[in-house]
């Protein structure tokens, strides 16, 4: 069985939290982008943390069932962008996600409440 995207969001946001992700958003692109269906950001504190998160997450999405289309940045686990079809994930250093602030980009998309 493969997961439905809010399924796959739930997974992923709770990937990201059991890695200590800070401060993890999840935005609802449904309408506004045919991208994808959401987009979850979140940041790590060091190049370590990112990577673990990013590993957390390609795991999880794996026993889910879903494909990974994508994963790139990892070699500077600066900013991770994994590509999981109805969500993409953003994983950035703290630097790089403030210097980004893509959540400004998308400031039109709902911020989706998880758990």
């Amino acid at each position: 069985m493969v997961a439905t995207s809010e399924q796959l969001l739930e997974a992923v946001v709770n990937a990201a939290e059991d890695k200590k992700a800070m401060n993890v958003v999840a935005l609802n692109l449904q309408g506004i982008s045919l991208v994808a269906d959401y987009f979850v950001i979140c940041h790590g504190n060091s190049d370590t943390q990112v990577n673990a998160i990013t590993t957390e997450i390609k795991k999880q999405a794996d026993a889910l069932g879903v494909t990974i289309k994508g994963v790139e940045g990892v070699d500077t686990a600066r900013w991770v962008l994994i590509d999981l079809g109805d969500v993409v994930v953003h994983v950035f250093h703290r630097d790089e996600r403030e210097y980004y602030n893509i959540e400004r980009l998308w400031s039109d998309a709902k911020v989706v409440e998880i758990g």
